[in-house]
């Protein structure tokens, strides 16, 4: 089975329908999924979810775009939600130049803060990146130099260098739908370089469906529709491609227990 590392189940355009959605995700071999979190503040919607699904687990942590209204959440805040035994990540938090919601230094404050909780749970920071890509680099560098802490790269869509720099580090590099996308052959490229052991595969659902539904909701059983031309890209079997991330997913995701998708795939 697949794994959707990242989407929002408590987005309305999926909570409305999560029951038939979650069905329609494992009718299409999707067996986890991670629900990220955009807003501290939002965690009891989050936390509903997935004492509800066993399948599906959460992260903490305030988007980039979301910083300015959460500017006082402190490391220990999210060390603190994230004794709960189903978040499993810290995130989602980076830096966003794209859209103008939070200035750049806030970005860089919640950012590091968010990198502090990484580092003392051992938990993988989900990173969002946009346009950013060389603040980003130097910030990871410099985090790293503090102390290392397992992060991802996730929805990937940045250049090539940022891979590099990232993966040196020891990050781990996500593909969403855009991958699919007709006029994507650069990020297909760095798709087609990333270390077997390092690549993940989402949706970000409910954005950036892949072709062919590229402009409708996006959900998680359509990670198969990604997975399948990662697999084209890498020129390895849909199967293999499905081990390989789903093999990755749990090395990073280390709290999230195996057999938690072996259940799955023993209800389906």
């Amino acid at each position: 089975m697949l794994i959707d590392s990242h989407c929002h189940l408590d987005f309305p355009e999926l909570k409305a329908d999560l029951p038939a959605l979650l069905a329609r995700a494992q009718d299409a071999g999707v067996g986890l999924m991670v629900t990220i979190s955009t807003r501290v503040a939002n965690f009891a919607d989050l936390k509903a979810i997935v004492e509800t699904h066993d399948n599906v687990f959460c992260s903490i942590g305030t988007h980039p775009n979301n910083a300015a209204e959460e500017p006082d959440v402190t490391a220990s805040e999210l060390i603190g939600i994230a004794t709960h035994p189903k978040v499993v990540a810290v995130g989602e938090a980076g830096l966003d130049y794209h859209y103008d919601s939070a200035p750049p230094e806030v970005q860089a404050k919640s950012f590091r803060v968010h990198i502090a909780a990484a580092r003392e749970t051992g938990l993988p920071l989900v990173i969002h990146s946009r346009d950013a890509d060389e603040d980003m680099a130097r910030i990871l560098e410099e985090e790293t130099a503090k102390g290392a802490f397992p992060f991802i790269l996730h929805c990937f869509t940045s250049g090539p260098e940022l891979a590099r720099r990232g993966l040196a580090l020891g990050g781990y590099v996500s593909f969403s739908g855009v991958v699919t996308f007709k006029k994507a052959s650069e990020l297909r490229g760095i798709a087609a370089s990333v270390p077997d052991d390092r690549l993940l595969v989402e949706t970000d659902a409910p954005y950036l469906a892949p072709e062919p539904y590229r402009g409708k909701t996006n959900e998680p059983a359509y990670v198969a529709k990604t997975a399948a031309r990662l697999a084209e890209v890498r020129g390895v079997s849909a199967d293999a491609l499905a081990t390989l991330t789903t093999d990755n997913f749990f090395r990073l995701f280390k709290k999230v227990p195996r057999a938690a998708l072996k259940e799955n795939l023993d209800a389906a």
